[in-house]
């Protein structure tokens, strides 16, 4: 994913951000366990946030652990594992392994013939283990590569092709909180596509590369201002629905930290982008 969905750090109890990080190494530690230095290569804050929601939801047992790694080899590092960081581990290899598969395929690029090397006898074992959440990720990943070469202009359709990919991965078990999580994933699937784009834009622009937000940038011309507030509504209309789904689960444990990312945390990056650009555009007027 994309590493938009962290929390704001400034706004946690130094207790609640330590708990958050002990979530992250915990998740680092289980793709270490199964699948060594090349698993924790893919770690995301996104994945973390997944463990984080279904730990929550699920309320299974959480084991910490102190141990040292290779980041942090002078102190050991407390670590939140359970069943769940497993789950988390396996969805962060296939989306990787998918990752490179598209890659090779549709540029031929050479580091993704040599990931699909590096991942794939321990993606075919999670695709017997989860065949529901690997379909999705191949197809939908298909299927975005597919509005890109013929160049989308549907934004609601590419983002939403991103959104269903996301929401299959918060389906660990299909039971009564189905309904809602699939919303959750859905949307913020959709947020964190539309925020991807928003970032990449003007890079985009200069390469000439595709980019589903440039029919809009293009149609406010010089209003620039427009642009600006029309993008931050449609992030805003997704974190909504987002918010919506959320307040359906009965997510107890760690309520304080999975509310500062929801509500705050998402918005981290969007803002360092806006900061970025304003400071870009100041200096260059003058």
């Amino acid at each position: 994913m994309f590493g938009y969905v962290t929390v704001d750090k400034p706004e946690l109890k130094v207790r609640e951000f330590y708990r958050y990080k002990g979530y992250y190494c915990g998740l680092c530690r289980s793709l270490n366990e199964e699948y060594g230095l090349r698993g924790r290569m893919t770690l995301t804050y996104d994945m973390t946030f997944l463990v984080l929601l279904l730990t929550s939801l699920y309320e299974c047992k959480t084991e910490e652990i102190t141990e040292r790694c290779p980041v942090h080899p002078v102190k050991k590092i407390p670590m939140l594992c359970n069943e769940i960081s497993k789950y988390g581990a396996d969805m962060n290899i296939l989306l990787t392994y998918y990752h490179f598969e598209d890659d090779w395929k549709d540029e031929k690029s050479i580091p993704g013939l040599a990931g699909i090397h590096l991942y794939k006898k321990k993606a075919r074992e999670i695709c017997e283990k989860y065949p529901r959440q690997s379909k999705a990720i191949r197809m939908q990943l298909h299927n975005l590569a597919v509005y890109e070469k013929k160049g989308e202009t549907d934004l609601d359709l590419v983002a939403g092709t991103f959104g269903h990919l996301l929401e299959e991965l918060f389906i660990m078990e299909e039971d009564v909180w189905e309904e809602y999580l699939r919303r959750f994933g859905f949307y913020l699937g959709k947020f964190i596509y539309i925020l991807d784009a928003y970032d990449d834009l003007e890079k985009d622009l200069e390469k000439e590369n595709y980019n589903p937000l440039k029919p809009m940038y293009e149609s406010f011309g010089e209003n620039q201002d427009a642009y600006e507030k029309e993008i931050y509504q449609i992030l805003v209309m997704m974190m909504a629905e987002v918010g919506n789904a959320y307040e359906k689960l009965p997510c107890l444990q760690e309520s304080e930290i999975l509310r500062n990312i929801i509500y705050s945390g998402v918005w981290s990056k969007y803002n360092k982008i806006k900061k970025e650009r304003q400071e870009k555009k100041e200096k260059n007027g003058k």
